[in-house]
């Protein structure tokens, strides 16, 4: 095959697998030559060829003989021709498998199963993790082991609640590893799938295999592994595997919903094990953090499309405030923004993310509690908590009382007499009147209407 005609091939995966995988994965790949049904690439990575001997081995194999080439396997080079991967059609090598090593598919060993890992998204990357405040420890952390260099600490925990970036970080840490040193054992896998190895490993009484090829990695990650509290196979294995590759001065990086400390059903003696490194809270996301994510993502999406859609001033800015819990769906949110717009053919701007997001924006609202409420009131007319809540009934403090009652009815759910026990055990006829007041001093007096207003800002925010 010339190179012309496999640059009209590439053409055609362009198709097949969408602009963001072809300029990632098939566009390095150089073609040597194709002899007895095999082709042979050039790639600048071994760790490229793995991925794509992985993921797109069968449609690269299909779109040769729908062109006349009859291949049926691939073999990836890197161009200093130092190090290869070879992968027959139907046993594709996988991710993490020692470098040294090359399976034949009818070989009927079980360490590709025992050692499959989790695929990595190409997506996360460390140039594509936004850094922030409550992040930026986090990504501290990850760069120093990424680097691969003398380890300052082992294990790396990273922690925090959904969408928050632990997982980004994972993946940029297994890219950039397999990246810049691709003679490291790297194995990034689920702590639901390492379970799952040592099941099968079990059942087909290979646990040997299983130990040997588990402790034999340079880099062991184990993303969400609060998965295996209350296993105590499980847990037994984990702790011995860990323990071995501690020993062995092996980079270990875990991630969990929560600190290890926190962790129910997980075994003290692992709880301690994983206190012993670096163990970071990857903290919620600020106003600032959201909007330096959404700005990256709408550069990358015009980076992307090949249609130009704007976003008006403010729409990044109202999402942002509006939804504050999860980073994916803020994610969401926006990726939803830009196709409505382009199926529907409007701008994208406020009117259109109010109808668009609706659901969205209602789920996110944050739920504003009474204690809020009282706290944010009293800080704007700088009296006491206790104030607010106490019996004084001079002007100073009854009127921002009024106006915390009338805010708690119109921004919680919470009933009247529930309003007036928050309040020093007040009865509810008093909640009542003092809403009604501050509804006629909203219409009277301008002063009371901004400050209601004010509150209201701060407390949405």
């Amino acid at each position: 095959m010339t190179q012309d005609k496999w640059c009209q091939l590439k053409q055609q995966l362009l198709t097949s697998v969408g602009h963001n995988h072809y300029a990632s994965w098939i566009e390095p790949l150089v073609l040597s030559s194709i002899d007895s049904g095999e082709a042979v690439f050039k790639v600048p990575t071994a760790f490229l060829g793995s991925y794509v001997n992985q993921n797109f081995s069968d449609q690269i194999i299909r779109h040769f003989n729908e062109a006349g080439e009859r291949v049926r396997s691939l073999r990836f080079e890197t161009v200093e021709n130092r190090r290869f991967q070879k992968t027959k059609k139907n046993a594709p090598q996988k991710i993490g498998e020692p470098n040294n090593k090359t399976h034949d598919a009818n070989t009927p060993t079980s360490q590709n199963d025992i050692l499959k890992a989790a695929p990595l998204d190409s997506r996360f990357t460390f140039e594509t993790f936004v850094v922030g405040k409550p992040n930026e420890l986090a990504h501290a952390a990850a760069r120093h082991v990424a680097e691969g260099g003398p380890l300052s600490f082992n294990p790396l925990f990273l922690y925090g609640g959904v969408g928050l970036g632990k997982t980004h970080l994972m993946h940029a840490i297994a890219w950039e590893l397999q990246d810049q040193k691709p003679k490291l054992n790297v194995l990034y896998l689920s702590a639901e799938q390492f379970m799952y190895r040592f099941v099968q490993a079990l059942r087909e009484r290979k646990i040997m295999d299983f130990k040997h090829i588990f402790r034999s990695v340079d880099v062991l990650m184990v993303d969400d592994v609060q998965f295996i509290a209350g296993k105590e196979s499980t847990q037994e294995e984990f702790f011995h595997t860990f323990n071995v590759l501690i020993d062995q001065n092996k980079q270990i990086i875990i991630s969990a919903d929560r600190a290890p400390g926190e962790i129910k059903e997980l075994e003290n003696r692992i709880k301690s094990r994983l206190q012993c490194g670096l163990v970071v809270d990857l903290h919620p996301t600020d106003y600032e953090l959201r909007l330096g994510i959404l700005q990256t993502k709408v550069a990358q999406h015009l980076a992307n499309s090949f249609s130009k859609q704007e976003i008006a001033d403010g729409v990044l800015e109202f999402l942002a405030h509006r939804i504050s819990t999860n980073v994916r769906v803020l994610e969401g949110a926006l990726t939803r923004l830009f196709a409505f717009s382009l199926l529907v053919g409007r701008p994208i701007d406020m009117d259109l993310t109010q109808d668009c997001l609706a659901d969205v924006l209602r789920a996110s609202s944050r739920k504003i509690t009474v204690d809020e409420i009282q706290r944010q009131v009293a800080d704007y007319y700088n009296i006491k908590l206790s104030d607010i809540i106490g019996p004084k009934r001079t002007r100073a403090f009854a009127r921002p009382r009024q106006i915390a009652m009338y805010l708690s009815k119109q921004l919680t759910a919470r009933s009247m007499p529930e309003i007036g026990r928050r309040f020093g055990g007040r009865d509810h006829t008093t909640v009542m009147h003092g809403v009604r007041r501050i509804e006629e001093l909203k219409t009277t007096n301008g002063q009371v209407a901004d400050d209601i207003e004010m509150i209201r800002r701060v407390l949405e925010a």
